[in-house]
């Protein structure tokens, strides 16, 4: 995709955004042709990294213990020990707040973690990620960038994510929306990528390449 495309969809998109009370949200839509995402071999789950981030603040949550917790305190995330686990699953309203987070896990809490919280935390694709062959600081650097595109069924052949907010600039939202459309190139291939739009929250979509 020739990035003179991507920007000019974007700074259309940008033009329209009007006056509102809340930074929108820049989100990226690819809809998708002779695929069917019930077949696994099809389906998308990825995670991709932004390289020019999210452009509002990501929060980061650790479950661990001792070094790590003591590690994560000092990089200002929140911190949820073994104890607080079962304290935290009897805590309807303080494990909403959770959802907001991306999390991250000391590994031999992996197994508490999914014994209390898993059923909530599963079902939204928001279980902790291990903390395995990776130091904490550039995991939860990672965590403030990436994205979910998950494919949702047969029916529904479109993916959306976000990309950023409309305070960054337009050749950083660029980056960003390469960063994503290569990773879903490389898994279902380019043809069958029918269209791609960009939006902001409140605005109409712009496709790209017109």
């Amino acid at each position: 995709m020739e990035r003179e495309k991507i920007l000019k969809a974007l700074n259309g998109a940008l033009e329209d955004k009007g006056k509102r009370k809340f930074t929108q949200s820049v989100e990226l839509a690819i809809n998708f042709r002779d695929i069917d995402f019930n077949k696994q071999d099809n389906r998308l789950n990825l995670e991709i990294v932004l390289p020019r981030g999210k452009g509002r603040e990501q929060k980061v949550a650790v479950f661990g213990d001792g070094q790590v917790a003591m590690d994560a305190k000092k990089a200002g995330l929140l911190v949820i020990t073994s104890e607080e686990i079962p304290k935290l699953a009897a805590d309807k309203a303080k494990l909403k707040s959770i959802l907001d987070y991306e999390l991250l896990a000391q590994p031999n809490l992996m197994a508490v973690v999914a014994k209390n919280l898993g059923q909530t935390l599963g079902t939204r694709g928001k279980l902790p990620k291990p903390l395995i062959g990776v130091k904490l600081e550039e995991a939860a650097d990672r965590a403030k960038k990436v994205v979910k595109v998950k494919s949702k069924g047969k029916y529904l052949p479109v993916v959306h994510c976000l990309v950023g907010t409309e305070n960054m600039p337009a050749e950083e939202l660029a980056d960003n929306i390469e960063a994503v459309l290569d990773a879903v190139k490389a898994k279902t291939g380019e043809q069958r990528m029918k269209s791609m739009y960009v939006k902001l929250t409140m605005g109409k979509p712009h496709r790209i390449g017109e």
